[in-house]
């Protein structure tokens, strides 16, 4: 497998795995609305490409030439000195033979590359990933509701895990 770092010639990939991906992570959680709002919202290319101006890191990773999954996360976070992961997914089917692992990896070691002292993330309440975060050593930091617009909320945990 090998992990690249994504250009915007390649944000319409992110935006295709996103499309397969999310309605089976968040088919339980959200209504359908929502999910089609929130793809629409932050997966739209101009929307990814906002976010890439921004400082998001996008990074995809494959298996030959099919993309399995993506992340993305921003080092130094509000000055904050810590890095955030905006994004980590990978389809269904290949969910529990550690893809994930070696993305959160990739992150962790650019994190630590670039200074930062933490990760963190935000996770909805709801998502069973919170338990893969916990077993990477990630704790719960607090709890954070986000207004989305048209009277959606993203009601989350915020993780964070101390780099070494």
């Amino acid at each position: 497998m090998q992990i690249i770092q994504a250009t915007k010639n390649q944000l319409q990939i992110i935006q295709e795995l996103a499309y397969k991906i999310w309605p089976d992570t968040y088919g339980e959680i959200l209504s359908k609305e929502q999910l089609d709002y929130m793809l629409g919202n932050f997966y739209a290319i101009p929307a990814l490409e906002e976010q890439m101006d921004n400082g998001h890191v996008f990074l995809l990773i494959k298996e030959d030439e099919t993309f399995l999954g993506f992340a993305s996360y921003e080092l130094n976070c509000k000055n904050t000195g810590k890095t955030k992961l905006h994004k980590i997914y990978v389809l269904p089917q290949t969910q529990g033979k550690g893809i994930g692992k070696l993305l959160l990896n990739e992150v962790e070691n650019r994190a630590k590359e670039g200074s930062d002292s933490h990760l963190f993330l935000n996770v909805n309440k709801y998502n069973n990933a919170q338990e893969f975060y916990k077993a990477k050593g990630f704790e719960l930091a607090y709890e954070e509701v986000i207004d989305i617009g048209r009277g959606y909320v993203m009601d989350d945990y915020v993780m964070e895990k101390r780099l070494s």
